[in-house]
């Protein structure tokens, strides 16, 4: 049987997706809040402050964000005086994020190329481990919640904020019209980039629901996992504890 997986509603090699993907966050790399503003409405300032909320960060403590390439999660993070990891695949997010930072007269970030499923840091190396609107894109997701769980330190924390399904009856039907008919539209209008943002729609769907999700956090070898929905699970926030 053939290794395939999924690029939005296509089927792909490993390869290929890491490639395509790669593509796709070099593309809208630059326009970051746009993007995320067409795929949320604009809320998604407002559940990135809550998610932070959540992750309740204590200076001193070792945080990793990762896909936090543009620094969103990472600025909030960094308020509590925790000493935040910014990792992300993408060379050009990151750049987009050192250069956000030195806008706001961020210091102390520590910056770096990663792939979630290989990461180069030691065992038990973070007190937290973060990624927000990131971990659908990575290509074999189990393998990423497995480098979550290693490298946090034992007590360590996983927090993930993700777009999800929603189960509210005729809201989901509003926003499955909108996200697929008007936020490729608004990225051909705006960003001159239909493709990438159908992309990141065709993706949310092809996510694992809630229930599924939270049952590969504990898989990978997390406890006490749990799931908060917003908006009936529009997105969804996932925790789990390492022991």
């Amino acid at each position: 049987m053939t290794d395939t997986v999924s690029f939005g509603y296509t089927e792909v090699s490993p390869t290929e997706k890491t490639e395509k993907v790669g593509a796709v966050f070099r593309s809208v790399a630059s326009r970051y809040d746009l993007m995320n503003d067409a795929m949320s409405g604009g809320l998604h300032r407002l559940w990135k402050d809550h998610f932070v909320r959540q992750v309740k960060p204590r200076a001193a403590e070792s945080i990793l964000d990762m896909a936090g390439g543009t620094g969103d999660i990472a600025f909030r993070l960094a308020r509590s005086g925790a000493q935040v990891t910014v990792a992300d695949i993408n060379p050009a997010m990151l750049e987009v994020g050192m250069e956000r930072a030195k806008k706001r007269g961020i210091d102390g970030l520590v910056w770096t190329e990663q792939n979630a499923e290989t990461l180069s840091f030691d065992d038990k190396s973070f007190d937290a481990y973060t990624i927000a609107f990131g971990i659908r894109n990575v290509t074999h997701i189990q393998k990423a919640l497995e480098e979550a769980h290693r490298v946090l330190k034992r007590g360590g924390r996983f927090f993930c904020l993700e777009f999800s399904t929603t189960q509210w009856p005729g809201f989901a039907d509003v926003y499955d019209a909108y996200s697929h008919h008007i936020v490729p539209r608004v990225g051909k209008l705006l960003a001159k980039d239909e493709d990438s943002y159908r992309y990141l729609i065709e993706s949310i769907r092809r996510f694992p629901d809630m229930d599924r999700f939270k049952a590969m956090i504990g898989e990978a070898g997390f406890v006490q996992t749990r799931v908060e929905p917003i908006l009936g699970g529009l997105v969804a926030i996932h925790s789990g504890w390492k022991i």
